[in-house]
Protein backbone atom coordinates (compact mmCIF):
# COMPACT_ATOMS: atom_id res chain seq x y z
CA UNK A 1 0.00 0.00 0.00
CA UNK A 2 1.57 3.36 -0.91
CA UNK A 3 2.32 6.04 1.42
CA UNK A 4 2.05 9.57 2.05
CA UNK A 5 5.42 11.58 2.66
CA UNK A 6 4.77 15.29 3.87
CA UNK A 7 7.38 17.72 2.08
CA UNK A 8 8.02 20.78 0.99
CA UNK A 9 8.97 22.50 -2.03
CA UNK A 10 12.29 24.70 -1.34
CA UNK A 11 14.74 26.64 -4.09
CA UNK A 12 18.11 26.65 -3.75
CA UNK A 13 21.50 27.22 -5.38
CA UNK A 14 22.71 24.60 -7.96
CA UNK A 15 25.46 24.29 -5.42
CA UNK A 16 23.70 23.66 -2.37
CA UNK A 17 21.35 21.37 -4.61
CA UNK A 18 24.38 19.37 -5.45
CA UNK A 19 25.39 18.98 -1.75
CA UNK A 20 21.90 18.02 -1.06
CA UNK A 21 21.98 15.29 -3.58
CA UNK A 22 25.16 13.63 -2.01
CA UNK A 23 23.85 13.77 1.19
CA UNK A 24 20.62 12.19 -0.09
CA UNK A 25 22.84 9.14 -1.91
CA UNK A 26 23.89 7.69 1.39
CA UNK A 27 20.67 6.84 3.13
CA UNK A 28 17.83 8.81 1.11
CA UNK A 29 17.05 10.78 4.20
CA UNK A 30 16.16 14.32 2.61
CA UNK A 31 14.57 14.11 -0.94
CA UNK A 32 10.97 13.06 -2.22
CA UNK A 33 11.43 13.90 -5.36
CA UNK A 34 13.92 16.10 -7.42
CA UNK A 35 11.79 18.75 -9.48
CA UNK A 36 14.15 19.74 -12.35
CA UNK A 37 17.80 20.34 -13.38
CA UNK A 38 18.58 23.98 -11.41
CA UNK A 39 17.42 24.13 -8.54
CA UNK A 40 14.20 22.89 -6.86
CA UNK A 41 13.37 19.70 -4.58
CA UNK A 42 10.69 18.34 -2.79
CA UNK A 43 12.42 17.59 0.90
CA UNK A 44 11.12 15.46 3.78
CA UNK A 45 9.60 18.15 6.30
CA UNK A 46 10.59 15.89 8.69
CA UNK A 47 14.34 16.55 8.12
CA UNK A 48 14.21 20.07 7.41
CA UNK A 49 16.25 21.10 11.01
CA UNK A 50 18.71 18.21 10.33
CA UNK A 51 19.50 19.35 6.67
CA UNK A 52 19.96 23.08 7.92
CA UNK A 53 22.17 21.95 11.03
CA UNK A 54 24.35 19.61 8.19
CA UNK A 55 24.56 22.53 5.34
CA UNK A 56 25.19 24.74 8.07
CA UNK A 57 28.22 22.75 9.42
CA UNK A 58 29.69 21.32 5.97
CA UNK A 59 29.52 25.52 4.60
CA UNK A 60 31.44 26.66 7.77
CA UNK A 61 34.10 24.33 7.12
CA UNK A 62 34.35 24.86 3.73
CA UNK A 63 34.53 29.16 4.63
CA UNK A 64 37.43 28.09 7.21
CA UNK A 65 39.30 26.36 4.78
CA UNK A 66 39.44 29.01 2.57
CA UNK A 67 40.08 31.56 5.18
CA UNK A 68 43.60 28.93 6.03
CA UNK A 69 44.43 28.73 2.28
CA UNK A 70 44.18 32.69 1.84
CA UNK A 71 46.10 33.62 4.84
CA UNK A 72 49.13 31.45 3.70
Amino acid sequence: MPRAVRGLLIECDPSIKAMILKYDEERHDYIVEDLDDENHLVIKESQLENLKVRLDQDLDEKIMQLDESESE
